[in-house]
């Protein structure tokens, strides 16, 4: 059964659970429906990336698309390109905050 909070690969998540509660990673990919692999380019990275329980995890609404081009290629991602979406939509953000005064 998929709800529409089943994410998606290359979608950023903020990690609400764990010792890397309060951090942002992108899906890597999806391990079932209740599991996926995480990792962050930076402390977590491809080759190490963290099985993940959807409960401890908050979707975000913006998607990578570099890091899904790259995993449809050639079925990984470079560190480089987690970092930048990461950091990506840690600039979208901002800007959204600072339209709405905040």
């Amino acid at each position: 059964m998929s709800n529409q909070s089943s994410p998606q690969i290359g979608q950023i998540v903020k990690i609400l659970k764990g010792k890397d509660a309060g951090q942002l990673a992108v899906v890597v990919s999806i391990a079932d429906s209740r599991f996926v692999y995480i990792a962050d380019g930076d402390k977590r990275k491809f080759d190490q990336c963290k099985k993940k329980n959807l409960l401890h995890l908050e979707p975000q609404k913006f998607i990578s698309s570099e890091v899904v081009d790259s995993l449809k290629e050639s079925g990984r991602v470079t560190n480089g390109k987690l970092r930048y979406a990461v950091m990506k939509f840690m600039k979208s953000t901002e800007s959204q905050a600072e339209e709405k005064g905040d």
